[in-house]
């Protein structure tokens, strides 16, 4: 006969991975942790495949963006009436040069022009055509040189310059 008793078998037959309470407790915690992280993982993988590639959103158009040419023409309307400084100026250069935007010296303000204005009319219209600092060619718009220069002369005249208006080609359309 055997001297195991019913207490020892008890024990031999009742004993697990987890010995005291702190394995039970991190056993609990990741039991419940891990499969979040999984199905976080899940989703996220499921949800990324369906994700368009670059471009495929509208093919015809992205197609013709990579096809486009280099040179593009603009037709205009070379009769139309040339605008005066003060059109130019309202239609265009106020946004920042009435605020003071990105440094844009105000119309009006002779101590913020009085050095520009020392440089002289051609060095102001390269500035103005060509763009300089944070002002954009043409201040980002589409005017001809002559109507941007009226717009230079405008601004300068009233901050303290006495510049004269620049005149229209004689080969160039008398504006109406």
């Amino acid at each position: 006969m055997s001297d195991n008793s019913h207490d020892t078998v008890h024990d031999e037959d009742h004993t697990g991975p987890v010995k005291n309470p702190k394995q039970l407790l991190l056993a609990v915690f990741f039991s419940f942790v891990v499969p979040i992280f999984a199905i976080i993982g899940l989703v996220y993988y499921v949800t990324s495949e369906n994700k368009p590639a670059a471009g495929a959103v509208n093919m015809e158009k992205a197609i013709a963006a990579r096809l486009q040419k280099i040179g593009t023409v603009e037709i205009r309307d070379a009769n139309r009436e040339m605008k005066s400084g003060e059109e130019v100026f309202k239609a265009q250069c106020s946004a920042c040069h009435t605020s003071g935007a990105a440094g844009a010296p105000k119309l009006g303000d002779v101590a913020a022009w009085a050095p520009r204005i020392k440089t002289g009319y051609e060095t102001l219209l390269n500035s103005a055509i060509k763009g300089k600092n944070a002002m954009g060619a043409q201040g980002g718009g589409d005017f001809e040189p002559l109507e941007i220069g009226r717009a230079v002369v405008y601004m300068t005249n009233a901050s303290g310059g006495k510049l004269e208006a620049p005149k229209a080609a004689a080969s160039a359309p008398a504006s109406k």
